[in-house]
């Protein structure tokens, strides 16, 4: 059967200090709905999802500290859907863990791996895509499928996906090659062959193809896994994973699975994704889910004057923040905190961040 796992573990670091460790970006209510309220990133990627799977197949994979609040915020996700990771080893083994204990309950499942951190309109469009995804597992059922998103612009933050031969699945290439964030006189190049796609970081395979290409590139992972499900689900497995995956190697699915299998010509497919698609990293991109307000971006109580090019972010609303003059800035305010940057910065906020751990622990992060 067809199964998805949304990944939503990460900390959101870019997005502080609205995001925290204890209550990061893709549990905020930061996306505007068109009832004039606000949800959160996660409930959107499941909503996506519920287009084209029943919630009962739908699983969520997270940090440990933050199941409560999963579980609070999606009422509709099965309690033995939610995949918990003890502590973050990368994306190599939260995907190898979800993929692990969904071939647990169904050997021969068709697994997607999608994000939280994405906002992705029109879903029709992502659905489809999805579907035909999961079309192209049936037709080459030894398969990695990527889902490319068609580009819009030169963008130098993101890897790139290179189309090869088509396949008999229409809207499915061969990839030929995988490239990391290049330089803009390259991702110009890439735009103008009109061969290349971004690389959205979401898969479709077998959850027991991912799980070989692990015993054959990452032997110490798929061998803690296998301890992990040998164990009956509850406590007892529990307490396995909490001492197993700690041991595991730190690295990304890409370098673990989809680089070695790129080598083997045919074996990795790209679905071509044809979408808006923000990937939710920083504030300029959450700046695109909010209100204009002028010439800025706003978010909660702001008066401007004379100001242009701001993002405006208040989670407070008996709290005013007032511009005047202001240009190309980035301000913050929380209860705790209040961060003033450039945008031109914003990409340095983690640096920020880390700068404020330093002389203050982590009463502020």
């Amino acid at each position: 059967m067809r199964h998805a796992v949304v990944m939503a573990g990460g900390s959101g670091t870019r997005l502080w200090p609205l995001s925290r460790g204890g209550r990061p970006k893709q549990l905020l209510d930061v996306v505007a709905g068109g009832d004039g309220g606000a949800h959160s990133l996660l409930a959107e990627a499941f909503a996506r999802l519920e287009a084209v799977l029943p919630a009962d197949r739908i699983w969520v994979c997270t940090a440990a500290r933050y199941g409560e609040q999963v579980r609070a915020a999606l009422p509709q996700l099965r309690p033995d859907r939610l995949v918990l990771e003890p502590v973050a080893r990368d994306t190599a083994n939260a995907v190898g863990l979800a993929a692990a204990l969904v071939a647990d309950v169904d050997p021969d499942a068709e697994l997607a791996v999608v994000s939280a951190d994405h906002v992705i309109r029109p879903v029709e469009r992502f659905a489809a895509a999805l579907t035909t995804a999961y079309d192209a597992l049936a037709a080459r059922p030894r398969s990695l499928v990527t889902l490319g998103i068609r580009p819009t612009a030169p963008a130098t933050g993101f890897g790139y996906v290179q189309r090869g031969a088509p396949t008999e699945v229409p809207g499915v290439a061969e990839a030929a090659s995988f490239r990391e964030k290049p330089d803009r006189a390259t991702a110009e190049a890439y735009l103008a062959s009109g061969e290349y796609l971004w690389n959205s970081g979401m898969f479709v395979w077998r959850a027991a193809t991912v799980l070989q290409a692990l015993a054959d590139h990452l032997p110490a992972t798929a061998e803690g896994l296998a301890r992990v499900v040998a164990v009956p689900a509850g406590p007892q497995r529990d307490a396995v994973l909490a001492e197993v995956f700690p041991t595991l190697p730190k690295i990304s699915v890409d370098y673990a699975v989809l680089e070695p299998a790129a080598a083997e010509p045919g074996r990795v497919l790209v679905a071509d994704l044809d979408v808006d698609w923000l990937d939710v990293g920083s504030w300029p991109a959450l700046a695109q889910t909010l209100e204009r307000v002028g010439e800025d971006a706003v978010s909660g109580l702001a008066v401007t004057v004379d100001s242009a090019g701001n993002i405006v972010f208040s989670d407070d609303p008996d709290h005013l923040v007032a511009l005047v003059g202001v240009r190309d800035s980035v301000v913050v305010h929380t209860a705790d905190v209040t961060m003033v940057c450039p945008v031109s910065d914003a990409e340095r906020v983690k640096q920020l961040l880390a700068a404020v751990e330093a002389r203050h622990g982590s009463r502020f992060s």
